[in-house]
Order: structure tokens, then sequence, then C-alpha cells
């Protein structure tokens, strides 16, 4: 039985940040993943690899077995239902926050506290209907795969629930955040059979990575 960790990563942001911490942790990549056509990257540890994937799909790697351990936004792991995973830390990185936003006109006159209905675009429908029916409101929600800000814009939706960071751009095109659903933050993740079956080399990997992490 192999006793090497598959990491399950994604491209962008989070994996740029993540560098950093498996640098930190004494493995390297052993090419440049924004370069690199390769799906399947090496490591500087011969016992470690990186799959190199879109974010929707770490935890679907994870959860089945074809990835040992992988990085993934708390948004995503929100928005899949039925996973089961192992989430032992917290990486403090791809911090955002997830947020109601609508033209800067509506904002103006606008009460967030006085909604009953609304119609949102996302592309979070899971977590944009939890959060609505908490406070009781109705929810029409329009899912959407990008673009969001431009949904209001033409019409299609009064209101869109995405993650924000630095609010460029929202700014851009004319909307503004009302209210905030809750942060976001990337986590690290690990596939329960690999625990138990790759239990050494993945506590050893937690606790390398966890030094790494800004308090």
């Amino acid at each position: 039985m192999s006793t090497g960790i598959t990491i399950a990563l994604s491209k962008g942001r989070i994996l740029q940040e993540a560098i950093p911490l498996f640098a930190g942790a004494g493995i390297h990549l052993a090419e440049d993943p924004e370069e690199s056509r390769k799906l399947i990257i090496p490591s500087t540890d011969p016992s470690v690899r990186f799959l190199v994937i879109r974010a929707s799909d770490v935890p679907t790697y994870v959860t089945w077995g074809a990835a040992d351990v992988g990085i993934a936004g708390k948004d995503v792991l929100l928005e899949q239902e039925g996973l089961d995973l192992y989430e032992p830390l917290d990486l403090r990185i791809g911090i955002c926050h997830m947020a109601v936003a609508e033209p800067a006109a509506m904002a103006a006159n606008d009460a967030p506290q006085s909604w009953e209905r609304v119609r949102i675009a996302t592309k979070y429908p899971h977590i944009t209907r939890q959060y609505f029916h908490s406070r009781g409101v109705q929810t029409e929600i329009i899912k959407l795969y990008g673009s969001m800000e431009l949904a209001p814009l033409v019409g299609l939706a009064d209101r869109i629930v995405d993650l924000v960071s630095s609010g460029r751009t929202l700014k851009e095109n004319g909307l503004v955040e009302v209210e905030e659903i809750m942060p976001i933050s990337s986590r690290l993740v690990v596939n329960r059979a690999a625990m138990k079956l790759k239990r050494r080399a993945i506590e050893t990997l937690i606790r390398q990575l966890e030094a790494q992490v800004t308090p």
C-alpha cells in the first residue's frame, strides 16, 4: 500500500497563497502549475504529488479518495451537500467574504431588514437559500456561473450573492454591498479513509502547515 500523499489544488489565488505554505513545510512543486499543462505535478518530496483541478472539484476528489488531501474555500465546502470530509485546519488564505450586493441607486433607499421576497443571481444557490430562509425571506434564485455583476444591470435579478474581496468589481459595475453573509477562507480537507491509512504522514503534513499559518 502506498504511503504517499496526493494533494488536490486549484489554480488561481488559493494556489498562489498555498505555495508558500508548502514551501515552508519543505514541499516545493517541481513545476509552476500556472505555466505547466500537466494535471499531476510531482514535488521535491517524492512522497507528495499534486493534482491541479477546478476549485469546485477539489472536495469531490478528496471525498472519493482520488486525492488524500485538498485545499478548498469554505464557500465551496458549504455549497456542496453530502460531503464526508475531515476539516482539520483553517489555512487563513483566500480570505474574503460572501455578501449580498445590489445597484447603488437601489441601495440608497433600501432597507434589507424589510425584505420579504428577493430575486437573487448567484453561483451559490444552496448557501443563499439557507441564508434567506433563516431570515424568513422568500427567494427566487437564478444560478449563474460567472459575471454575477451583470445580472442586476440587465434586469435578470434585483441583487446578487457573491464573494467580495476588495469590492472593486462591484464598484466598477455600479453595485454596493448591503449585507455580509459570512467570512470565507480556505481550509485543508482530508479524506477520512486516508486519515486512518496514512495517519502519520497526514498528521505530519497538518503540523507542518499549521506552523506556517499566520495567527
